[in-house]
């Protein structure tokens, strides 16, 4: 008995100190209160999400901290944010609230004062207000801006003028701009250019990984003799005909220029070309000119064939079948005119060649450049035809073209047991693929501190907000600009510039905007011999051969019809779009 008393006694007085902790706690916690809630978007001029900028919620002038947070608001990649705030009972909605931002390279604007919603009642007895609005921020010049724009500039420059390998001009520059935003950034927001963070987001690995596994295939098939035979085989279809043979070569080079790309089209017909115009007692250059030019042309036609076009492809995620269909016609003119052009330019050199002995040429080049492993060519052939078959449907199956390019590559280096580590290291062109990753980083330096879209808003400006205008003023300004910059830096500046006006003129995403970038920089490139990586390659290994050309000597005999096929592209636009 004495038991079960001292349980209920016990019992009871568990029970008592419960109620009294929770009674404790109730006198505790805050009383029913106001409870805001603000959100919003800060947007760029031409309505994209700004990302990272601080947000801070003033009420009656007062700063006041979110809940569940001790530092300021900061929005994310849509620019977006929302807070929640406890406010003592009866300051909303007679309270005047505001918000204010800060972003390096973006202007203050002044506190913007928001209109408060009451929303009721919530379960603790707090009464719900609501304040939600959209803020637009405008660019300001800072020291970031500037230091971005000499490194930009200096990096165009250093590549041009070939001061410095262009890998290391772009990795250097791109190791500025963060070095920079890490030091002097630290201690003064207004030399902040670009974080470590987005740094490594602005590397489109989508260009990077189909580069690579296109130079795997190049690689592989590099092995076979399959370039070699095909030189061989216009030879034979010449007949001793050098001017047929010209036209072979150059059609034959802007084909294999759609399908692989220009620059290695180049590395791969070069050595051969050489043999057969010394065979013929025929200057090189004669027939290398012509030909790089057309790998220029062919390379057009398509998204893998032309480095600005795999640049414009990934930052649109326009699809291969895209370019073809937009492209290919006005290619095949203009490759048609440059044939027939470049064989009445050299109707003397040609006239003059050595062709006595025709079945004997042949005959020597049948044994010299035969296929060495036709079992190696075909699993080649088989797995670059089912590659490009994906880049027609990539589209439909909303895979990027470098998951294409990466499964039918490594498929390839799979089935034919040839050792990746030896194509890695010999054949994959480590620099060109370090040179985008440097580039892609001061092009994001110069978009995050307002240069890009300074030179949007000019080109808008100049354009009078005259479509057909604009698509004039991106051609010429490309195809002029890209014959004395590299194209491919200059496309990489030019992306966020069109997007721009795109969205300015309410375009949809497969505008002809962009196909007037990728004429103007794939074609204007032929202009001089520094315009595109394709005639460097060839002067270089010209050049090495024993064969120069100077740089007046190039574009004398390239200005004049890029100047042409520039115009026939603008009337192919105007005309068609």
């Amino acid at each position: 008995m004495h038991r079960i008393k001292r349980l209920s006694l016990l019992s009871l007085s568990v029970i008592l100190a419960a109620v009294f902790c929770l009674y404790s706690l109730a006198l505790a916690a805050d009383p029913p209160g106001d409870r805001l809630s603000v959100s919003g978007i800060f947007k760029s001029p031409t309505g994209k999400g700004v990302k990272e900028v601080e947000v801070e919620v003033l009420v009656n002038g007062q700063h006041i901290k979110p809940l569940g947070k001790d530092e300021s608001i900061v929005t994310g990649k849509p620019g977006a944010f929302a807070a929640d705030f406890q406010l003592p009972a009866g300051t909303l909605p007679q309270a005047k609230v505001e918000v204010k931002a800060f972003k390096p390279n973006w202007k203050p604007p002044p506190a913007t004062t928001v209109k408060v919603v009451d929303a009721g009642a919530d379960a603790q007895g707090n009464r719900v207000f609501q304040a939600a609005q959209n803020f637009t921020l405008q660019r300001t010049v800072t020291p970031a801006f500037w230091i971005a724009t000499l490194i930009l500039l200096g990096a165009y420059i250093i590549i041009s003028f070939e001061w410095m390998h262009r890998t290391l001009a772009a990795l250097l520059g791109a190791a500025l701009i963060v070095f920079i935003s890490y030091t002097a950034g630290v201690f003064d927001k207004g030399w902040f250019i670009l974080s470590f963070e987005d740094a490594m987001g602005a590397i489109d690995l989508n260009v990077i990984f189909l580069l690579l596994g296109m130079m795997i295939f190049v690689g592989v098939l590099k092995k076979t003799g399959m370039f070699q035979f095909l030189a061989y085989k216009s030879y034979a279809w010449a007949r001793g005909n050098v001017f047929v043979l010209s036209f072979v070569l150059q059609f034959l080079t802007a084909v294999l220029s759609a399908f692989l790309d220009n620059v290695t089209t180049m590395l791969l017909v070069i050595p051969v070309t050489i043999e057969i115009a010394v065979t013929l007692k025929v200057h090189p250059l004669n027939f290398l000119i012509p030909q790089v030019f057309a790998s220029n042309v062919g390379g057009t036609a398509t998204l893998i064939g032309d480095p600005p076009n795999i640049l414009i492809g990934s930052y649109t995620g326009l699809t291969f079948g895209a370019f073809v269909t937009n492209l290919a016609l006005v290619c095949i003119v203009c490759q048609v005119f440059s044939c027939f052009y470049y064989l009445w330019w050299h109707k003397k050199d040609y006239a003059q060649a050595d062709v006595k002995d025709v079945e004997r040429t042949i005959a020597f080049l049948r044994e010299e450049y035969r296929i060495t492993d036709k079992k190696l060519m075909i699993q080649g052939l088989i797995m670059l035809g089912f590659t490009i078959f994906l880049f027609a449907v990539h589209g439909f199956l909303h895979m990027q073209v470098s998951v294409a390019a990466l499964i039918g590559s490594l498929l390839l280096m799979a089935v034919s047991k040839l050792d990746i580590v030896e194509i890695l290291e010999k054949e994959i062109e480590w620099p060109s693929l370090m040179f985008f990753v440097g580039l892609f980083v001061i092009i994001a330096g110069a978009e995050e501190t307002g240069l890009i879209q300074q030179i949007a808003n000019s080109v808008l400006y100049f354009s009078q907000g005259k479509l057909w205008l604009a698509i004039i003023l991106i051609l010429w300004v490309s195809a002029i600009a890209s014959a004395f910059i590299d194209n491919i830096p200059f496309t990489a500046t030019m992306l966020p510039v069109v997007l721009f006006m795109s969205e300015s003129f309410g375009l949809p995403k497969d505008n002809v905007l962009w196909w007037s970038l990728s004429l103007g920089a794939c074609l204007g490139g032929n202009g001089t011999m520094i315009g595109a990586s394709a005639n460097v390659v060839t002067v270089g290994m010209a050049e090495k051969a024993g064969y120069h050309i100077s740089f007046v000597e190039y574009m004398r005999r390239c200005w004049w019809p890029m100047m042409i096929i520039v115009t026939i592209s603008m009337f192919y636009l105007l005309l068609f779009y």
